[in-house]
């Protein structure tokens, strides 16, 4: 049998890619001509990228999967690493600490989750795909029962794939070597980093490359459009096309723009603008659209796809007891009357002061509320009223309605001189909340009182994206009210765009006439509109803002059960100031913290790579 052994960076061992492959073959005897000349076997090589496990797991557990998913947003919730990107960042906190010390300088203890380990193996699982990537467009040429359309569909799949794990590496890690060829044994394997624009604008063209394919093979989109049969009903609408190809180069060059990657000045604002209006376009010739209001929601839970999805990841329909880690992750404790569940995800008074009033007033300042409170659009005691729609489909907050339980009861109170929990603040529970919150966004209504399954999904790219990533760059280019060249939307109609779909007004006036104001409203739509996403936590890196939002103090709402009152009319006193316990708190330690390190053992073996700094 001919062997080729192909090197991985960073696992540490020579991987036997084909070896592997052959090795699990349903037929016996392969050589490797026969593993790429047959489409059966083709697909089952490379569709390792979207699926494939590793038999290098010490445990050997099968669920242990090295494959894209890894670096998903959902996926990592799903897990048992018992956190949630946002509970990593000043917006939320988990019920149970576990990966948390993350989020305040300690990452050593944590590394291996992001490497190695069978939860979130990213640095390992990207590498390990982007060969797999290699090795199929080095020899998609002995493809031999396969027409061209599936060839240049398997092109335009690889291509993208190999951009999405060089641009997943580099979100966490920073410039990468950009390896679009084969690493044979003979060849150099400690290859020099690129910087972070090189490395972006290295991925934008390979994004450029898979659209072109994905154009030949007729996979701009995988399913019919709206109004047609099998409109999101495509067996393999789970893998990207040419629509999320565009998209993702817009969102790769809106990186490469941002401060912390930035070489170019304005040229590099005016090229993501120039990209982002571009996969708006693209995005609408193929029919993709923002759910009405009334489906908002659908886009994350009920449903396995909606049409504002432009490539997602369905994980499945999950009933409340299903034995899964993504119920302990994104339902709260009392819903699933499990008093020792780890724990939930829950947005700080942080996320939750983001949330404007539904005239359009930022609430995110101590000044800005007072500001609010003098126009009479906000009331300390009577907190929940009147803010943006979003607020009530994210966040699950006291006297939410819940199905089952009538609302939710998030509170204390004092009897006859005892402390008195409500039933979603018990602090018997181990992963109570901490915050005075829930994340409601991926709940479907389902609790141990209203048993009922319902999908879940991750939205990896969806349109409302695309048109904040425009508004972003095109405002940084042109301003407000300037436009890319062709486009039709400038930065501030994009973003009223999103708002309007939602049913809030237009940004206010006042903080369109520059550049500078504008910026702080757009970062702050794409806070709200992007949460539980995964986006928060590199967008405040990108940005360079997390230094100063990492360090101010992580706060929650204190809630007392009183009686009605002219001073609290709803029967709680409200207190915003308090602040979560140390071990909560979020703090930037150093700039280091921009990216992970490598582990100890991997940096050792480089001369050329150059390590990243520890923290």
């Amino acid at each position: 049998m001919k062997r080729i052994i192909y090197i991985i960076l960073f696992s540490g061992i020579l991987c036997l890619s084909c070896e592997d492959f052959l090795d699990r073959a349903p037929e016996s005897g392969l050589t490797t001509e026969k593993v790429f000349s047959k489409y059966e076997n083709f697909r089952l090589f490379f569709d390792a990228v979207y699926n494939g496990t590793s038999k290098d797991d010490p445990t050997n557990e099968s669920w242990y999967e090295y494959n894209i998913k890894t670096s998903y947003s959902l996926y990592l919730t799903v897990s048992d690493f018992r956190s949630t990107w946002e509970a990593l960042t000043e917006t939320a906190d988990m019920g149970r600490i576990n990966r948390q010390p993350i989020k305040y300088g300690q990452i050593e203890a944590n590394l291996q989750w992001f490497t190695t380990h069978r939860v979130a193996p990213i640095l390992h699982s990207m590498f390990k795909d982007i060969r797999i990537c290699n090795v199929a467009l080095q020899n998609i040429h002995m493809l031999a029962d396969a027409d061209e359309e599936t060839i240049n569909d398997f092109k335009g799949q690889a291509h993208f794939v190999r951009a999405y794990c060089h641009f997943s590496l580099m979100k966490l890690w920073g410039g990468m070597p950009y390896i679009d060829y084969v690493i044979g044994s003979d060849d150099e394997w400690d290859i020099p980093r690129l910087s972070n624009n090189e490395t972006l604008n290295k991925i934008a063209a390979d994004l450029d490359t898979a659209a072109y394919y994905f154009g030949l093979a007729g996979k701009m989109r995988r399913d019919p459009g709206p109004g047609k049969t099998g409109h999101l009903n495509d067996p393999e609408q789970w893998r990207p096309n040419g629509v999320a190809s565009k998209a993702l180069k817009g969102r790769a060059l809106l990186y490469a723009a941002s401060p912390l990657s930035n070489v170019n000045g304005t040229k590099d604002w005016e090229d993501a603008a120039i990209a982002c209006w571009e996969a708006i376009k693209i995005a609408e010739q193929y029919e993709y659209a923002l759910l009405p209001t009334a489906e908002y929601k659908k886009n994350f839970v009920g449903v396995k796809y909606t049409n504002e999805q432009i490539w997602a990841w369905n994980y499945g329909d999950k009933a409340i007891n299903y034995t899964d880690k993504i119920q302990t992750q994104l339902l709260n404790n009392a819903m699933r009357n499990n008093a020792t569940s780890p724990t939930p995800e829950c947005p700080t008074q942080n996320m939750v002061d983001r949330y404007e009033t539904i005239w359009g007033d930022p609430l995110f300042t101590a000044n800005e509320r007072v500001e609010a409170v003098a126009k009479g659009n906000y009331k300390y005691q009577n907190p929940y009223a009147n803010r943006d729609p979003r607020f009530y489909i994210n966040v699950l907050y006291n006297t939410a309605p819940v199905p089952g339980f009538g609302t939710a009861k998030i509170y204390w109170e004092n009897v006859d001189g005892k402390t008195v929990y409500s039933e979603m603040l018990n602090p018997s529970h181990t992963g109570i909340t901490q915050t005075g919150y829930y994340q409601a966004k991926y709940w479907g209504g389902q609790s141990v009182k209203n048993n009922i399954s319902t999908y879940y999904t991750d939205p990896l790219i969806r349109l409302a994206e695309l048109y904040l990533n425009y508004g972003e760059a095109a405002n940084e280019a042109y301003g407000p009210n300037g436009r890319a060249p062709g486009a039709t939307m400038s930065a501030l109609e994009a973003v009223n765009t999103i708002r309007e779909r939602i049913g809030m007004v237009p940004v206010q006036a006042r903080f369109t006439s520059s550049i500078e104001s504008f910026r702080e409203r757009i970062k702050n739509e794409r806070t709200v509109e992007l949460y539980g996403e995964g986006h928060h936590f590199f967008d405040i890196r990108r940005w360079k803002d997390a230094p100063k939002l990492m360090n101010e103090p992580s706060r929650r709402m204190d809630i007392e059960k009183v009686p009605v009152s002219e001073e609290y009319p709803t029967g709680y006193k409200y207190d915003d100031s308090q602040v979560l316990p140390a071990t909560r708190q979020v703090r930037w330690t150093s700039d280091a913290m921009y990216y992970f390190p490598f582990p100890i053992v991997e940096e050792n073996k480089m001369k050329n790579f150059a390590p990243n700094q520890r923290w």
